[in-house]
């Protein structure tokens, strides 16, 4: 039997040598002109294979239990024993998040290369499918490279985030042809954009923070870690995570917390002391030595306290830096968008797969895995793993 994967990326690549293991060969069709280009790009170049917390509580879509088979049937240990067996060494940080010993993703994306040159499996990159159509009991894959017939085909084209490093409309598209739906799709694992007047002055200062995304002073996700002030916004591990909250809403706000290991009363009292030690020097340097140096007189700016001297403040004055201390508010215009966002969120309905063999409902001898389907994972590993879960399954053609 002739399987045909139309992508070339984790997913992909993964479907590929699971269905060559099964005895079937294997077409497998990557539009750029080489594979695993998008793969090189994780973790910071590092490659955060998967996390040892995966499970489906860190995934999203309109049905994330439907990622719940997948990850049980082809779950961490076993993606891990899976690349050991293929040559690759792994490390896993106290987060759960697993790299290459090498920390490099080359070294991820080498095994895989390597294992793809596999006698039952024909590699074409630089090659984009255009249609894909019914043929009898089988498929017709058109691309700009001619015509290949198919018992099987297995859509991995991913997502359309990315796109200098391969994201696409191509997987909606061909799903489309045949039938099949998607949901609305949105950026995700994304820097966000905000009112520039503060983030522009602080370009490149990081900080720990506990973020809050909130509409109406509702709280609708909140996240604690590193954080980025970019010319456009904010970025960071601690914004991507929390960056799918604000994709498709409107009046949002970014508030944050420079120390979420105190409560408001010993706040207070250590701007008190740090006010009886500054003396007369300016109101602006209280928050030196805590916070980056600018982003300290930048809080004290949005109290509404630079030059003045520190010894002149009121309790109400500490009060307010108190509060910008504790809820430096930003309006969110919107995200960086697809280009530069790490994974799309929606999809192709999972409600027209099985989670059980990633077949189509609608058209046998259709499968899916990846970001193609509407399943996104958080920031950590979440998503690679899912493709190595969901490639995996497909890969074995298993019909219900």
């Amino acid at each position: 039997m002739t399987v045909c994967v139309i992508g070339g990326g984790a997913g992909g690549m993964m479907a590929a040598l699971t269905a060559a293991e099964q005895g079937h060969g294997v077409l497998l069709l990557e539009r750029q002109n080489r594979v695993g280009r998008k793969l090189m790009t994780t973790g910071n170049g590092r490659c955060n294979l998967t996390n040892h917390h995966a499970a489906p509580e860190h995934y999203h879509g309109q049905d994330p239990a439907f990622c719940t088979y997948a990850l049980q049937a082809f779950d961490v240990g076993t993606t891990l024993q899976w690349v050991a067996h293929r040559g690759l060494l792994t490390t896993a940080e106290d987060s759960g998040r697993v790299y290459p010993y090498s920390n490099m993703a080359g070294s991820v994306l080498d095994v895989l290369r390597y294992a793809l040159v596999h006698p039952r499996i024909e590699l074409h990159t630089g090659c984009t499918v255009s249609r894909i159509r019914r043929r009898g009991d089988g498929f017709t894959v058109e691309t700009d490279s001619g015509s290949f017939p198919a018992d099987q085909v297995i859509l991995a084209c991913g997502g359309a985030a990315g796109s200098k490093v391969g994201g696409t409309m191509d997987g909606y598209q061909l799903g489309k042809q045949l039938g099949h739906h998607r949901t609305a799709l949105f950026p995700s694992l994304v820097q966000l954009k905000t009112d520039p007047t503060y983030p522009r002055a602080l370009k490149g200062v990081k900080a720990e923070v506990l973020i809050r995304i909130t509409a109406a002073g509702q709280t609708l996700a909140e996240n604690r870690g590193e954080l980025l002030f970019t010319e456009y916004g904010i970025s960071g591990p601690a914004v991507f995570e929390l960056s799918r909250a604000a994709a498709g809403q409107d009046d949002l706000q970014a508030v944050l917390d420079f120390l979420p290991d105190w409560d408001e009363t010993a706040t207070l009292d250590w701007l008190r002391q740090r006010q009886s030690m500054a003396g007369s020097r300016e109101a602006g340097t209280l928050l030196a030595g805590t916070l980056h140096s600018r982003l300290g007189q930048m809080v004290c700016k949005a109290a509404g306290f630079t030059s003045q001297p520190a010894d002149r403040l009121a309790e109400q004055d500490l009060c307010a830096i108190a509060a910008q201390l504790r809820h430096f508010t930003l309006p969110i215009l919107g995200s960086c968008g697809f280009d530069q966002a790490q994974v799309t969120a929606g999809g192709l309905r999972t409600d027209e797969f099985d989670p059980h063999t990633m077949e189509s409902r609608l058209v046998p001898g259709l499968y899916a895995c990846g970001e193609v389907l509407d399943i996104d994972g958080d920031c950590g590993g979440y998503n690679l793993q899912w493709a190595w879960s969901s490639g995996h399954l497909a890969g074995l053609l298993r019909s219900r």
